[in-house]
Parts: structure tokens; C-alpha cells; sequence
């Protein structure tokens, strides 16, 4: 069993691993935002990229999803952990809280959504975002390996940035009773389930966004909590890699089957090899 972690905003390093190696891996997507750092965690192989690179050289809409989830995938990635730094549109989420989300609201518009293009259409669900199974157990790792833990449940709304939010953005994601508002859930979640891997991520508080009063959310204060939150958040992952069942339980597994809406001989040659590693079997 190979688990991927996926590190956001402040989480440049891998966890504390064993027979460290790094893997350098070429995708059809391009490169991802770092060669794959590969290690032992407890008998568990565990595969870590940084999403913004390990100088946080990608911004949010230029980070490279797609090449990230393949090169995971490549590496034999059944399961990805992620972490995401989201400002709070709650008076009782605070900075350095944590929330393990289970629904997403896209607002970007400049990425690429999916893998399949140019002569082939995948019509995939995504009704739950988030493998149920992984919320649940990621949420309960946060319980049992934080002194706060983390709310379960909730809904991150995902802008394109890399600007914060204007105070009539903040007022209206309120309005509609989200939880959190972040840069990077998509086309992550999206990616993966395209992947057939199971995905949840746990999001850690930086910041009020701009909604409260006198709140004016700075680099500064981001960089600040996002370094406060580092610590819990590897907790939180480490323990649930520690503890993560053999076996899923999910349908993440089988996520494509009945949704590829081009018949196989009308697929191009080059995108049918493109896809290999993720469709071949259904092609």
C-alpha cells in the first residue's frame, strides 16, 4: 500500500520517513511541482509532493495538478492526503482550527479540470468530492491525534486567486452558509477521482478572509498561522497513515467505470496513450 500526501501552503517537507528517496517522474502533464519524495512510515509507503514546490514557486492557478495526481499515480498512489491553508468564513472556526471538509464549491475558471480531452469526454461523478470513508477516517485521526481535533464536515469554497477575496466575495460565501474559502481544492479532488484514488484533505485556519470586523487578512498573518497549523497537520496525517485499513471501502476504485461517453475507436491514438495508466483498462 502506497499513500500520497499532498502538502499545501507551508507543508514543503516530507514527514518523518524512513529509507528516504527521491523518485524524479516524467508525465504525460508535464512536470510535477517536485520529484516524488518516497518513504517508510511505519511498514506504509508513503509518497509526498509539495504543491506550490518546495519554494512555493506555483501559485494556485499554475500549480501543476494534473502532472501532481499522475506522478502519484505512476508511483502506485491508491489514496491521497492533502492539507489546504483556508481562510474561516465562521466566527467559530478560528484561526489554527482545523476542518477535514466533505463538499466544495468551484469558483476558479482558469485550469484544467480533467484528463481527458482532445477527442475523448469522461462524464464523471463528483457529487461527494471527498471519499466519505477518508473524511471519516482523516476526521477521526485529527480527534485522536490533536488536542482540539477537527470539524468534520463543511463546505470549502474554492476561488481562483492568487488575490484574497474582495469584503462582497467574503459577505456572499458567508451568506450561503460555507465554511471555509481556499485556493487549491480544484482541480485536485477532481483530478483524483479521474484517478480513481481516493482523496480527502484536512484544511487549517489562517485567517478570518475579510468578512469580520477590522479582519484584514495579510501575507503576513497567512504565513504566520499556516506555520502554527504545520505541526497538527503532519500529526493528524501521521496518525492516519499509521492506522489507515489495508482495503477500501469505497467506490473511488472504479470511479471511470460507465462514464467514458467516446466510444473507444473514436478516441485518437495519442490520447488513448496519454490515458493509458488511468483508462486503459476500460479502453
Amino acid at each position: 500500500m502506497t499513500v500520497g500526501f499532498i502538502g499545501g501552503s507551508g507543508i514543503y517537507e516530507a514527514l518523518d520517513l524512513e529509507n528516504v528517496r527521491e523518485e524524479a517522474v516524467e508525465t504525460p502533464f508535464g512536470e510535477p511541482s517536485e520529484p516524488v519524495t518516497l518513504g517508510e512510515m511505519g511498514g506504509t509507503e508513503v509518497a509526498f509532493l509539495p504543491r506550490h514546490g518546495k519554494n512555493h514557486q506555483r501559485d494556485p492557478t499554475e500549480a501543476p495538478y494534473r502532472a501532481n495526481i499522475h506522478a502519484l499515480k505512476q508511483v502506485g498512489v491508491e489514496r491521497i492526503l492533502a492539507s489546504n491553508a483556508v481562510g474561516s468564513l465562521r466566527e467559530d472556526l478560528p484561526p489554527q482550527s482545523l476542518l477535514v471538509p466533505d463538499q466544495i464549491f468551484d469558483r476558479t475558471r482558469h485550469r484544467p479540470y480533467t484528463f481527458f480531452e482532445e477527442g475523448m469526454v469522461v462524464h464523471m461523478g463528483f457529487a461527494d468530492p471527498y471519499c466519505p470513508h477518508m473524511v471519516d477516517h482523516l476526521a477521526g485521526a485529527a480527534d485522536a491525534a490533536t488536542d482540539d481535533g477537527a470539524e468534520r464536515g463543511g463546505t470549502y469554497v474554492c476561488i481562483e486567486g492568487p488575490q484574497y477575496s474582495t469584503r462582497a466575495e467574503s459577505e456572499f460565501f458567508r451568506a450561503q452558509g460555507w465554511d471555509v474559502v481556499g485556493m487549491t481544492a480544484i482541480p485536485e479532488a477532481k483530478l483524483a477521482r479521474e484517478a480513481e484514488m481516493c482523496y480527502a484533505t484536512v484544511t487549517g485556519v489562517t485567517d478570518y478572509d475579510v468578512w469580520k470586523e477590522d479582519a484584514e487578512v495579510t501575507l503576513d498573518e497567512v504565513l504566520e498561522n499556516a506555520a502554527a497549523n504545520e505541526t497538527a497537520i503532519k500529526r493528524v496525517i501521521e496518525h492516519a497513515i499509521e492506522t489507515l485499513p489495508e482495503e477500501r471501502e469505497c467506490d473511488c476504485g472504479h470511479a471511470l467505470e460507465g462514464t467514458i461517453n467516446t466510444p473507444t475507436e473514436h478516441i485518437p491514438l495519442e490520447t488513448r496513450e496519454r490515458v493509458e495508466l488511468l483508462a486503459g483498462d476500460y479502453l
